[in-house]
């Protein structure tokens, strides 16, 4: 089941840095996709008014299913261009994570964290670029349902602590833009920490729309 929660990574935050503007200040998105099973998600992106151009995100995702608000997540963070060469733009990205996931047995409560860097060949009309990232689960609450119990009746409730799990991520992005927006795939593999593939479908899958 945790797999499941640090499977929801945040492969949405698709910008065409060669389209973005200075005045450019409010970005909206779009996007669904294939990571365990069907997602879909919106988003949010504020580009501050500094010299090192740096977006702030705000993003939210929920998989398809019979309850849908029983899976989700939030995550709030930016992404920094912190260098450029030519057409070759290069940069960082770091969010906090908020997820839930509950079933039969239990209820997860999870935070975590999600760092990437991302370089990649922009112009105009289309972009292609590599990304290498984690996505880390600091600290998990359960709490195990009545059915669970009955089976497990010493099961433990509450925070589990220091790290629950992680997984690195590591794909590519392209797309084509338009006048006042873009139209971005992402796909790439995802493995455990351990650098083992993940059980079950290892790969993601997303199609996002962007509006500046």
């Amino acid at each position: 089941a945790l797999f499941i929660i640090i499977s929801m990574n945040g492969y949405s935050q698709v910008i065409n840095w060669s389209r973005l503007q200075q005045s450019d200040r409010h970005i909206l998105s779009i996007n669904a996709g294939a990571e365990y099973t069907l997602v879909a998600g919106v988003g949010y992106g504020y580009q501050l008014k500094t010299k090192m151009p740096v977006v702030l995100l705000a993003d939210y995702s929920m998989p398809f299913g019979e309850n849908l608000l029983d899976d989700h997540k939030a995550q709030i963070g930016a992404i920094i261009k912190f260098a450029r060469i030519g057409d070759f733009h290069f940069t960082a990205k770091i969010q906090g994570i908020y997820r839930r996931y509950q079933n039969d047995f239990v209820r997860l409560i999870n935070f975590g964290s999600d760092q990437s860097a991302t370089v990649g060949y922009y112009r105009k009309k289309w972009f292609v670029a590599v990304e290498v990232g984690f996505d880390k689960a600091i600290v998990t609450d359960f709490k195990h349902s009545n059915l669970y119990k009955e089976v497990y009746p010493n099961v433990q409730d509450g925070w589990y602590e220091p790290s629950t799990g992680g997984n690195f991520y590591y794909g590519l992005q392209s797309g084509v833009s338009f006048k006042r927006s873009d139209l971005s795939l992402n796909f790439g593999n995802m493995l455990t920490r351990d650098f083992t593939p993940n059980p079950g479908i290892h790969f993601y899958l997303q199609l996002g729309f962007w509006l500046r």
